[in-house]
C-alpha cells in the first residue's frame, strides 16, 4: 500500500477540522440538527469523536484537553441543587421570600427572589422550581402571569452573573481563569444587583406602567396545593459548608465534590431520585466542547476565525462585550466562551478579559427566548399550563434588559478597573 502524502494528509485532517468544527456549532446555533434528532449534546460528542477519528487531535490529547475541574465543579454542584430540590429547600425558600421581602409587591419580589437564588445555584434549576410556583400564585391573584414568568427568565440570568456557580459558562471560566470565588462575586456581584433593579424598572414600565402592583399574597401562598413536604436539613447545612468553603477560597471543584459527597451518604434518599435530576446532556456537551475546540486550535482554526476581528482592541471592555454578547446569541453562550477563552488569554489584562466574558456571556441570554436555557425552561413550562410566551413577546422585555444591563455591567467593570 503507497505512503500517504504527509502534506496532502495534513490539508485533509485541516479541510476535517473546519467541516467538523462548522458543523458543530451550526448545531449549537440551532438548538437541532435539521431533519434528524441530533441536539447540542449529541453535536458536542459526535464533533469531539470525529477530531479524534480524523487524527486532528490523539486520544491523548483529547483527554487532556478536557478541564475535569470544569466537569467535576459542574456535576458536583448538579447534586447539591439535585438534593436540595428533592429535599423541597427551593419551594420553602421561595415561599419564605416571597412572604418577607415584599409581600404586597410581587412583581419585585419575583424578580429578587429568582435573582437571588441564581447567584448562589444554578438558573436552570431556580426556573424549573420558580415558573409553576409564581404562575400559581398569580393565577390565584388573578393577575396576568406573563410580566411575572418573563421576571422569572430574566432575573434568573441577571442574579447568576454574580458568582463562579451561577450558571455553566460562570464554571467554566471560574475553572480555566483562577479567579477566586469572592474575587469573582465583589467584581460582579453589582453588577447582577444593579441588573435586578434595571429588570424591575423596565418590566414595571412595560407591563405594570399606570397599574397598581399592591397585592395581598397571603391568601395565594396558604392554598392547599401550594403546601410541600418539611424541608430536610442536611442539604441546606452541606450547601452553607460548600458556599462558605467557596469564600473561603477552597478550590470550588473540591469543596463542591466533599459536598456532594457527603449527601450521598444517605438512609432516607434513594440514589435514583437524585441521579434523574442531573442533567448529564449538559456535562456530555462540555466533553465534547473541549475537544472540538481542541482540534480547531490544533488545526489554526480559532486564530484564523478570529483573525478578521484581532484589529479591533478586543481588549477593551467597549468592544469586546458586544461581540461577546453578538457570538453567545449566535451559537449559545456555552460554546461562545469555549471559542472565546482563546483570545482572553492573550489579553494585556486576562483577568478584566475573564470577568467581562462571564458578564457578557450571561447578560446576553436574554436577548432572546433561545438565549439561554433558563429562558427556554419558563417558556415551555408556562406553555405546558397553557400559558403561551411567544418570540416577538419575549424580545420586547429582552431586547431592553440586555442592552441596559450590558451598558451598565460594562460601565462598572470599566470604573472598577480605574
Amino acid at each position: 500500500m503507497p505512503e500517504l502524502d504527509p502534506v496532502l494528509l495534513s490539508d485533509a485532517r485541516t479541510l476535517a477540522a473546519y467541516l467538523i468544527f462548522f458543523g458543530s456549532y451550526f448545531v449549537f446555533a440551532l438548538g437541532k440538527f435539521p431533519w434528524m434528532k441530533i441536539d447540542r449534546p449529541g453535536a458536542a460528542i459526535i464533533g469531539g469523536v470525529l477530531m479524534v477519528a480524523f487524527r486532528i487531535v490523539g486520544a491523548q490529547e483529547a483527554l487532556q484537553s478536557i478541564d475535569f475541574a470544569t466537569i467535576v465543579l459542574l456535576f458536583s454542584m448538579m447534586l447539591v441543587v439535585a438534593n436540595l430540590r428533592v429535599g423541597g429547600f427551593f419551594e420553602t425558600l421561595a415561599e419564605w421570600l416571597i412572604r418577607r421581602l415584599h409581600p404586597h409587591h410581587l412583581l419585585p419580589t419575583v424578580i429578587f427572589t429568582s435573582g437571588l437564588l441564581s447567584a448562589f445555584l444554578v438558573n436552570d434549576i431556580v426556573c424549573l422550581v420558580m415558573t409553576p410556583f409564581v404562575l400559581h400564585v398569580a393565577r390565584r391573584l388573578g393577575l396576568p402571569p406573563v410580566p411575572y414568568l418573563l421576571a422569572v427568565a430574566t432575573a434568573s440570568n441577571i442574579g447568576s452573573t454574580a458568582t463562579i456557580t451561577g450558571n455553566p459558562q460562570n464554571m467554566l471560566i471560574g475553572s480555566v481563569s483562577g479567579i477566586s470565588y469572592l474575587d469573582f462575586i465583589l467584581h460582579l456581584g453589582p453588577v447582577a444587583v444593579g441588573g435586578l433593579f434595571l429588570n424591575w424598572m423596565l418590566l414595571h414600565h412595560i407591563y405594570l406602567k399606570g397599574v397598581s402592583d399592591t397585592v395581598s399574597v397571603e391568601e395565594a401562598l396558604s392554598v392547599p396545593d401550594l403546601l410541600h413536604e418539611r424541608m430536610r436539613k442536611k442539604p441546606v447545612f452541606v450547601l452553607v459548608v460548600v458556599l462558605a468553603g467557596f469564600l473561603a477560597g477552597v478550590p470550588p471543584a473540591l469543596i463542591a465534590a466533599i459536598g456532594a459527597a457527603l449527601l450521598l451518604i444517605t438512609r432516607t434518599v434513594e440514589p435514583s431520585k437524585v441521579y434523574e435530576r442531573i442533567d448529564w446532556g449538559l456535562l456530555v456537551f462540555f466533553v465534547g466542547l473541549f475537544i472540538i475546540v481542541a482540534g480547531a486550535e490544533r488545526a489554526g482554526l480559532t486564530k484564523s476565525l478570529l483573525q478578521p476581528v484581532a484589529t479591533w482592541d478586543l481588549h477593551t471592555i467597549g468592544v469586546f462585550v458586544p461581540l461577546t454578547a453578538l457570538v453567545s446569541n449566535l451559537v449559545s453562550n456555552v460554546p461562545a466562551v469555549m471559542l472565546l477563552r482563546t483570545l482572553v488569554v492573550d489579553f494585556p489584562d486576562p483577568h478584566s478579559g475573564w470577568l467581562a466574558l462571564a458578564m457578557a456571556s450571561t447578560l446576553a441570554g436574554n436577548l432572546t427566548i433561545t438565549g439561554s436555557v433558563a429562558n427556554i425552561i419558563v417558556v415551555e413550562r408556562a406553555g405546558a399550563e397553557g400559558v403561551h410566551v411567544g418570540f416577538r413577546e419575549y424580545l420586547r422585555i429582552g431586547l431592553p434588559v440586555t442592552v441596559a444591563t450590558l451598558i451598565w455591567g460594562s460601565a462598572w467593570l470599566w470604573i472598577s478597573r480605574s
